[in-house]
């Protein structure tokens, strides 16, 4: 009877044994679910809609990769959503950091340490918008309003309060000597950011560059400014001043890189990275990135769980200096 038992688990190992490795050989053989944590249009979906595109036309990924929006919370319902898919190496995600404040916020107890770091890609801007008709013209215009009236100037983004459309806000504000930070009226827009602004029902609206681009072309909007070190190239945005040319020294990367479920697995987080770092050195993604004013910035999955370590604690700082960080 022993010698049976033992035999029927040695056997059951070896079926576990090669199943799991015909799976991680003969991954993937199926769909993957693409996750935007936001509305279509906006950062979030951009990225990930590009990727899916991108992996497709060089036919690095052969199976389809359709994109499902979850917006809401910030980030914090996709986050949520994703748990549900514990050990799940078909779903695929993408953040930027939102995903490091809400948490640290206090708006959500998940975050970035309850998914599974795949790549950093790229490092994108934020662009301060307005209407065409605004009486704004700079950055400057918009800082000598708030330091007058705080409260005359309503802002506008597609993250939650105290997350990154607000923070990168606040951090030019503050850059610029504004003392009142918290009593700058923001709104949350999940979807419709750029109509919300059209329509007037916000002053300003704070956003990644890429978001303004059609609305930029068409003449609808200006943009006063950028968050980036160094101006955009070519394309719309090569006349906007950056921050600091606006006389505000400051800087703020909107990074952005695809994670998987928790426990994914190793080989398939690891295909993942293979073929999105071909794709980032494509000369489709470098085309992409330049028209939307992205700066590829490959790191594979080691890397980037230390960047998101990183950045994290230096994201504690600017919370804990405007007030928003959750002790």
């Amino acid at each position: 009877m022993k010698r049976s038992a033992a035999v029927s688990v040695l056997a059951a190992l070896f079926v576990a044994v090669f199943a799991f490795a015909a799976t991680a050989a003969d991954y993937p053989s199926k769909p993957f679910e693409f996750l935007a944590p936001a509305g279509a249009g906006g950062g979030w979906d951009t990225t990930i809609r590009l990727v899916g595109k991108a992996l497709g036309d060089l036919k690095l990924v052969t199976q389809p990769m359709p994109v499902t929006n979850k917006p809401g919370g910030g980030g914090a319902v996709n986050l949520a959503y994703i748990q549900r898919k514990k050990n799940d190496p078909y779903v695929i995600t993408v953040y930027s950091p939102p995903l490091l404040l809400i948490n640290l916020t206090g708006q959500t107890p998940l975050g970035y340490k309850n998914l599974t770091p795949i790549a950093r890609l790229i490092d994108d801007y934020g662009a301060f918008a307005v209407p065409k008709n605004s009486p704004y013209n700079s950055m400057m215009d918009v800082v000598e309003a708030i330091k007058k009236d705080p409260r005359s100037v309503k802002v506008g983004g597609t993250s939650s309060a105290g997350s990154m459309d607000h923070v990168q806000f606040l951090q030019a504000m503050r850059a610029a000597g504004v003392t009142a930070l918290k009593e700058i009226p923001f709104i949350s827009l999940q979807e419709g950011s750029m109509a919300s602004l059209m329509g007037g029902h916000i002053d300003l609206l704070s956003t990644g560059m890429a978001e303004t681009v059609g609305a930029l072309e068409s003449g609808d909007i200006k943009v006063l400014a950028i968050s980036a070190p160094e101006r955009v190239k070519s394309g719309p945005l090569a006349a906007v001043p950056t921050l600091k040319e606006a006389g505000i020294d400051t800087v703020f990367i909107n990074w952005r890189g695809l994670f998987g479920a928790p426990n994914m697995g190793d080989e398939a987080r690891d295909y993942m990275a293979n073929v999105l770092k071909q794709m980032s050195e494509s000369q489709e993604w470098l085309d992409i990135c330049e028209k939307n004013g992205w700066e590829p910035v490959y790191a594979g999955p080691e890397e980037f769980a230390k960047f998101l370590d990183q950045t994290n604690e230096e994201y504690k700082v600017i919370l804990d200096e405007i007030g928003f960080l959750k002790k």
